[in-house]
């Protein structure tokens, strides 16, 4: 399986503006770092939560489609995975643009949409065939299947406050801090508890 982003998304969920105030920093000198900044604590939000924040697409490439197996609800999952499912891994998924598969003769093939069933809600996001309906046979080789969707909450104004405040920290602490190791010269350092918590209703549960 392999995961890769196809069109980044076109903003931050965090303004130049709006970092620069939480910085109380009123020149612009250093506007090309603190927007670099920016990037950086939304990249890091989304891995350490395992998802989507502004709007943007991926790929799933898989092997091949899933095999069928029994249903079942793993611990702490509140819904089934079953094991012919698709799990898409960047909530939350806003749509699925295609399922396509290389056949046994080598070509692409594009599914239909009316040969499938997409459950958007659920963390992470599940496909599977539609009632009556299998995964195609395809052709016996490594990257056969790829899924492309779009996920992400939208824009900046859809994104949870609690990641967007937990971005903002991260940026004060890149900013104030822009080497790999601290001089202590003040005592000890010692980190906020509360900071990475804000992330944590955020976190996709791993399955």
């Amino acid at each position: 399986m392999f995961l890769r982003q196809t069109v980044a998304p076109a903003s931050e969920p965090i303004s130049l503006s709006e970092a620069k105030a939480h910085l109380r920093v009123d020149i612009s000198d250093d506007d090309t770092l603190i927007t670099a900044l920016i990037t950086a604590a939304r990249q890091f939000a989304e891995t350490e939560c395992t998802r989507a924040l502004i709007t943007q697409q991926w790929q799933l490439v898989l092997d091949a489609f899933p095999g069928p197996s029994l249903l079942g609800v793993p611990y702490g999952v509140p819904y089934s995975i079953p094991g012919h499912a698709i799990l898409l891994d960047r909530p939350p998924v806003q749509s699925v643009e295609s399922i396509q598969y290389q056949d046994m003769a080598g070509d692409w093939q594009t599914m239909p949409s009316t040969d499938y069933v997409a459950e958007l809600q659920s963390a992470p996001a599940r496909i599977t065939p539609g009632f009556g309906k299998i995964w195609p046979i395809t052709l016996p080789q490594i990257g056969a299947v790829k899924v492309n969707f779009t996920a992400g909450y939208g824009n900046a104004a859809a994104v949870p406050q609690g990641i967007k405040a937990w971005m903002l920290i991260r940026i004060a602490t890149l900013y104030e801090n822009r080497e790999e190791v601290a001089t202590m010269n003040r005592g000890k350092l010692e980190p906020l508890p509360y900071v990475d918590r804000l992330l944590d209703a955020y976190r996709v549960p791993m399955l």
